[in-house]
């Protein structure tokens, strides 16, 4: 999961968390240079309108590493959603406006980038009316896998702290904090009028999540963290006021605004909440889910197409588990074998420092091999560190660096529940996750030239997640999946995003329930019942986005087949490679162009070394 806020670096509400052709050859670097008068307009309006985003999402900003706004948080009044629903339509009429036959190759390729998110996000306030809610995301406040009891603490993660005015813009935002909350509250009362509500099967688990904002005392507050820990710049004096006006904002606003949350979900919202599952049973109807699952998929599939994809990919990755199974010499269903690996505490560890250690062992080995398999790489470093004990049991995932360079990018490792995460899993876990997955994807883009910002850090979730998923297969040539248990767990995870397809339109469009979800995927993928339940509720709570990951896969893995066939001995892995990331994220049709364009290229001939984007 790329937790890189929603995909774009932004405020993780919904959890979800959502992130050129440069060294394809001259003729796609050409894509970029001089452009005409009409591109450099439109490239001034793509940097207004970002400023103006970030300046809507002062968090997303701080994810960015643009740290203009770290004093502030999002205005999520009535009022303010209403003017965002406002720009929508002034943006799409602005794009509208630009001559695309006088752009170059990239500066249409943002045009239309631009105005069809722009559309797609007009179409759903549609469905919305006059509700105060904006994009796909808005309804749903609380969820167990993000919120503000989650999205807050990992902005404090992302802030600088590194002089007192950073404290002083932090200490800002902690006032700030309680009336944020209100707001959300708001909403969320607007959702019990209107019908916009989760379904209560999933929501059991959340008011917990506040416990640690509430607790008395501060020193275990999330939010007091970066008090304890000030920068060697910084005087005696003033660490001493700043953590004092910490503690007191903490003790006196911040924790009662979170209890009056947490009551309020307690005793209204969660006996409110809709007993269906269904994104189709919302007020917005079937409507709502077909624009979810386009906005996921980038395509024009169906709910019954997508399901039917599902199916297969379950039966072909269930053959090669049972295969393995029966290589191992296991005598057994599969279900039983899974029994057996769980039984087995060899697969286990009983210290969160030695899986931290091995997955630091992980990527030293994997970033080795990279070059192999990439023509140019990104410079932006990545870490290894524990999620924090606020988390909860959720995945395992991936914190963006900053736009700028200036903060490194984060593969964060669930050791709060050693016995669900076994060691045959780690492997393909941490490519997903950190490189050659999202870490190698994200920064790549990040460090693009030629591209406007938000080309740079766009995100479409099957591309972001299809490459990450795509990088798993990948294991094998970056060092990975040496024994047979970590095969078997990388197939296993390969199998739980073919479940996804399964479950997802299953439960969105065919009426499948919670319980039935949960059996299926244990039942195909071994996941244990709590396990397979967190999953099945994230599907629930966010319609759609859960489909991205295996459509993505697919779809690369495709075009990597197409170019080796058409191009035989000139096909390169590499150069391959860089032609799928260095366009930045796109939605799945307008890369199929690109790589077909690519593949145009290559077979006449062209071998322009790479346009180097640092």
């Amino acid at each position: 999961m790329n937790k890189k806020p929603g995909i774009r670096p932004g405020f993780l509400f919904m959890g979800l968390l959502l992130a050129v052709a440069a060294s394809s050859g001259a003729a796609r670097a050409a894509d970029r240079a001089r452009p005409s008068s009409e591109g450099v307009r439109l490239n001034a309006f793509f940097e207004r309108e970002y400023r103006w985003q970030l300046q809507e999402s002062p968090e997303s900003a701080t994810f960015d590493g643009v740290n203009d706004f770290n004093d502030r948080l999002t205005d999520r009044s009535s009022t303010a959603i209403a003017r965002r629903k406002a720009h929508v339509g002034e943006v799409i009429r602005t794009l509208i406006g630009f001559d695309r036959k006088q752009l170059g190759i990239q500066d249409r390729i943002s045009r239309d980038l631009m105005l069809d998110e722009a559309r797609q996000t007009e179409a759903v306030n549609a469905i919305y009316g006059e509700l105060p809610f904006y994009g796909l995301g808005e309804w749903i406040v609380v969820a167990p896998n993000g919120g503000p009891q989650q999205g807050f603490a990992m902005l404090a993660k992302a802030t600088p702290f590194e002089t007192a005015r950073d404290y002083e813009n932090y200490l800002k935002r902690l006032h700030a904090l309680p009336r944020s909350l209100e707001q959300s509250t708001a909403l969320m009362r607007e959702g019990m009028r209107s019908g916009w509500m989760p379904p209560r099967e999933i929501m059991d688990r959340v008011p917990a999540q506040f416990d640690d904002f509430i607790a008395p005392g501060v020193e275990s507050n999330p939010l007091f963290r970066p008090f304890n820990d000030f920068a060697a710049g910084i005087s005696q004096d003033d660490r001493d006021r700043l953590a004092a006006e910490g503690r007191r904002v903490l003790v006196e606003q911040v924790a009662p605004a979170f209890k009056t949350m947490r009551d309020f979900l307690v005793r209204e919202y969660l006996p409110a909440c809709r007993t269906d599952l269904a994104a189709s049973t919302l007020p917005g109807g079937s409507a709502y889910y077909a624009l979810a699952v386009h906005h996921s998929t980038t395509t024009t599939l169906t709910p019954r197409q997508i399901h039917d994809i599902g199916l297969r990919e379950v039966d072909r990755i269930g053959a090669q588990m049972d295969a393995l199974i029966a290589e191992l010499g296991f005598k057994g269903t599969r279900t039983a074998f899974f029994d057996s690996l769980r039984a087995d505490p060899r697969f286990y560890y009983t210290s969160s420092d030695e899986m931290l250690k091995d997955y630091r062992d992980i990527a030293k080995r994997v970033d080795a091999a990279l070059p192999s398999l990439f023509a140019e790489l990104p410079r932006l470093p990545y870490g290894v560190r524990a999620m924090e004990a606020y988390e909860g049991d959720n995945a395992e995932h991936y914190t963006a660096g900053a736009l700028d360079g200036s903060r490194a990018g984060y593969f964060e490792a669930n050791v709060l529940s050693l016995a669900t995460r076994p060691k045959y899993d780690m492997e393909n876990t941490f490519v997903h996750e950190a490189v050659p997955g999202h870490h190698l994807q994200i920064a790549r883009a990040q460090e693009l030239k030629g591209l406007p910002t938000f080309r740079r850090n766009a995100g479409y979730t099957a591309y972001t997640e299809g490459w990450a998923l795509y990088a798993e297969s990948l294991g094998p040539a970056v060092g990975v999946y040496q024994d047979p248990y970590s095969r078997f767990g990388a197939m296993g995870w390969d199998m739980v995003r073919a479940c996804r397809l399964v479950i997802d339109t299953g439960i969105h469009a065919f009426g499948w329930t919670r319980d039935r979800s949960i059996a299926y995927m244990m039942d195909n993928a071994g996941l244990q019942r709590g396990f397979a339940a967190a999953e099945i509720d994230r599907y629930i709570a966010s319609p759609g986005q859960a489909l991205g990951y295996k459509i993505g896969q697919l779809k690369i893995r495709e075009l990597r087949d197409r170019a080796r066939s058409t191009l035989g001995d000139r096909f390169d892995i590499r150069s391959f490679h860089n032609a799928i990331l260095d366009d930045g994220a796109l939605p799945l049709t307008v890369l199929e162009s690109r790589i077909d364009e690519w593949i145009a290229m290559r077979g006449k001939g062209a071998r322009s070394p790479v346009n180097s984007s640092h």
